[in-house]
């Protein structure tokens, strides 16, 4: 009888996929050995079927490569965003020196828009990295001690979400006045209360669980039950809703922009480039069409990365 090894070497493609097999293997067992390989092997099961959808891979490669040109902008950027040239004013895109074409004052749209997008992502991560904290905490805390501090926290977030988003960051940004700081304050005011509600939700789901009545028992004081178990389980759906919530802060930063109260001139901002670029749309359509194109396919990148990522952490499908 032919040995394993023998038949391994009459056999390469055995061996050759031998050692992937056995990784697969290990990582989708029903019986991990350890916390490391269960972790890793439920982190290989989201990521197929997160690879299962193309549309979401499709807009995380969109925002992956928008991620490394906001990185190494001023590596790849064929000229200075800020340069006036009047000689080069207004050209159409196609040209060998400016493949987007120029705007009324002679810059390069494609410099603009790989500047602007440095600029227009800082300020939606920094609301994203504001509100986020802010809406798990108070959501958290109102679902787990309810009584008095859900009902104050609870009638405060009703208060915020009675007013139109667009509506109240226009009247903080116009209070506080322009500048990215306080576009990303007015944002971060008007945006926390959704992620307060999601996250009291959520809470309330838990503290019902088997595994808190244990840790009660055991003696878990309730601010680590809160921290421990409550804040990280709400985390995936929290950041679930940020994804699918940064197409509407983008759009917001870009409406904001357009009216002057974001970023000021001579920034590359996205949301200015259009607005700057209105008064000349009929004979120029593509001073303010090409930035108005990259809020837009930003925008969808989002909502389809947002829609993978709910998929994949839908607890109905064992995420």
């Amino acid at each position: 009888m032919q040995s394993s090894s023998d038949h391994a070497t009459q056999n390469p493609e055995l061996s050759m996929n031998a050692a992937p097999q056995n990784w697969k293997s290990w990582l989708l067992t029903d019986t991990p050995a350890s916390r490391k390989q269960a972790a890793l092997g439920l982190a290989y099961r989201r990521w197929q079927r997160f690879a299962s959808n193309p549309l979401s891979v499709f807009g995380f490669v969109i925002l992956a490569v928008l991620i490394i040109i906001a990185a190494i902008g001023p590596l790849i950027a064929p000229h200075d965003p800020l340069q006036q040239v009047l000689s080069d004013r207004l050209m159409p895109p196609g040209s060998a020196s400016h493949w987007f074409g120029t705007d009324q004052l002679g810059r390069d749209i494609l410099s603009r828009l790989i500047y602007g997008s440095r600029l227009t992502l800082s300020i939606a991560m920094l609301v994203v990295v504001i509100v986020v904290p802010v809406g798990l905490m108070i959501g958290t805390t109102a679902g787990f001690f309810g009584g008095w501090v859900d009902n104050v926290l609870m009638r405060v977030t009703d208060v915020a979400l009675a007013f139109p988003k667009i509506v109240l960051a226009l009247a903080f940004a116009a209070a506080l006045g322009p500048g990215v700081i306080n576009a990303v304050i007015a944002i971060s005011i008007t945006a926390w209360p959704a992620y307060a509600r999601l996250s009291r939700a959520e809470t309330l789901r838990l503290v019902e669980a088997d595994f808190i009545h244990v840790a009660r028992l055991q003696g878990a004081s309730k601010l680590r039950i809160l921290l421990r178990y409550i804040v990280p389980l709400c985390s995936s759906s929290v950041i679930v809703r940020a994804t699918l919530d940064m197409a509407g802060i983008i759009l917001t930063v870009a409406g904001l922009g357009f009216l002057g109260l974001g970023a000021q001139p001579p920034a590359p901002e996205w949301g200015f480039m259009v607005a700057s670029g209105r008064n000349v749309l009929l004979d120029s359509w593509w001073v303010a069409t090409i930035p108005g194109f990259a809020i837009l396919l930003v925008s969808l990148a989002f909502n389809l990365l947002g829609d993978g990522l709910r998929d994949v952490f839908d607890p109905r499908h064992g995420g």
